[in-house]
């Protein structure tokens, strides 16, 4: 899935709130059943167009797209349960192709409803609604949030006495662990950010101490 890249690097930055030392995991979001791409293969069944769903796989995947296509299209004429059946295939197999044209594995579609977290939901709207800036706002307050409680802590360890090395220790662990927090901020936004990916990103490396 790509976004604009006005939202791209906010949700990149967005996931450092989790993964404070670098960016391990995302939320699924495109293998679920209420996701963008099972929603454009129930679009592109009903309206019998292929193309709708063409844009989610890489080029060289599209002819077993088509495939599968034209054998759900055939299949849903056969009765209620055969079009049940059919779109399930065809939902799998689209989810699929699309993860592995992304370089992820695919471990089966997920539920509707599941809790994506707020920055995907909030990204989602962002688009639909073509307004960026409650998106903007959130991700900046939860910035904020957490770059003053890192440095709150960090200040408060900075003042050990001299002859406590378990105390220091706390400390550099705080230091180290802030300063790669918002060299990984910093990194995320401006590199611009990588394509969507729903299970793992590359890491972001910290800055060497």
């Amino acid at each position: 899935m790509k976004h604009t890249s006005t939202v791209r690097p906010l949700i990149l930055a967005s996931l450092l709130l989790v993964a404070p030392i670098g960016i391990k995991s995302a939320y699924a979001h495109c293998d679920g059943m209420d996701g963008p791409v099972v929603k454009a293969a129930q679009k592109a069944l009903e309206a019998e167009n292929v193309n709708l769903v063409l844009i989610w796989v890489q080029m060289n995947d599209e002819p077993e797209i088509r495939r599968a296509f034209e054998k759900t299209i055939a299949v849903r004429k056969l009765g209620a349960e055969a079009k049940e059946l059919a779109d399930l295939y065809f939902f799998e197999t689209l989810v699929r192709v699309h993860r592995a044209g992304e370089g992820e594995p695919y471990s089966g579609l997920k539920p509707a409803g599941r809790d994506l977290g707020p920055a995907i939901p909030a990204a989602d709207k962002a688009i639909e609604t073509g307004s960026v800036e409650a998106l903007a706002r959130m991700i900046s307050d939860a910035f904020g949030k957490e770059v003053r409680e890192r440095f709150k802590r960090v200040s408060a360890q900075k003042s050990y006495a001299k002859d406590n090395v378990a105390a220091g220790r706390e400390y550099v662990k705080s230091y180290v662990e802030f300063i790669h927090y918002v060299e990984g901020l910093h990194e995320a936004v401006h590199r611009g950010g990588h394509e969507h990916s729903h299970e793992s990103s590359p890491p972001v490396k910290p800055v060497a101490h």
